[in-house]
């Protein structure tokens, strides 16, 4: 954390969103941060805890400011959470997760939200690279990946509940919803699927009982109306109801 005897006390509020990033004694608004005079006020933020993923506008004596900004003393400073729904220029929207949010991505893909999820632990440096390579939007509950400067988007996910971490990336980002048009297994695009093309993919059980298919175009996965439909069918629905509708 940034210390400094001699640098300027500044006063620091944040929004009541980054509070869980604090320290305890750091949450008061209008709590004194010293300084040592020279770092910008994004690294103060930072070493406070709180990614920049996370903060929306920076305000000095109530006018905005860049992250490159240098507070200077008699100065005071609001920090404000990102404004939701978040819009994430440049680029399709395209999520990439950590090896922890597997639940998630499965959860993403199954609406339709393209969600490359990373099922080993590659480290932080190449899931950076990997954002930035492919403009995807990070997704982690790790505040240092969150931090790393090669990151070309990211955003904290606040919940370890799989239903609650799927409303936050929903009701952060608004992606367009397109159920039932993705691989769950490997995020490739589905399409539909003549039973005798896939029969030898089918269980005899399965071909007796069904007719409908489709099948993934990346990996050759094929999904019909099983056991698990009717969970399934409820969260695309519980989804929808909220954050919809869905892309035609």
């Amino acid at each position: 954390m940034l210390c400094c005897v001699n640098g300027p006390q500044i006063p620091f509020s944040f929004a009541p969103e980054l509070q869980l990033f604090l320290p305890a004694d750091r949450r008061r608004p209008g709590a004194p941060v010293t300084t040592d005079g020279v770092s910008t006020l994004g690294h103060v933020v930072e070493s406070l805890g709180v990614p920049l993923t996370e903060v929306g506008r920076l305000l000095v004596d109530g006018s905005r400011v860049a992250p490159s900004h240098v507070p200077g003393p008699g100065e005071s400073v609001e920090v404000e959470a990102v404004t939701r729904p978040q819009e994430v220029p440049g680029a399709p929207l395209r999520f990439l997760l950590d090896v922890h949010l597997g639940t998630l991505a499965r959860r993403l893909r199954l609406l339709g939200v393209d969600a490359q999820y990373e099922s080993e632990d590659i480290g932080d440096p190449a899931l950076a690279a990997l954002s930035a390579a492919e403009q995807r939007v990070m997704l982690s509950r790790d505040r240092g990946l969150l931090r790393r400067r090669e990151l070309w988007a990211g955003a904290y996910v606040y919940s370890d509940r799989p239903d609650e971490q799927l409303r936050d990336v929903l009701g952060r980002f608004a992606p367009a919803l397109a159920p039932w048009t993705r691989c769950t297994a490997c995020n490739g695009l589905l399409q539909d699927a003549d039973k005798e093309a896939v029969r030898e993919h089918l269980e005899h059980g399965t071909r007796r009982t069904y007719d409908v298919f489709a099948q993934c175009l990346a990996c050759g996965r094929v999904y019909w109306r099983g056991a698990h439909h009717e969970k399934l069918q409820t969260i695309v629905e519980n989804a929808v109801r909220e954050f919809g509708p869905a892309a035609a």
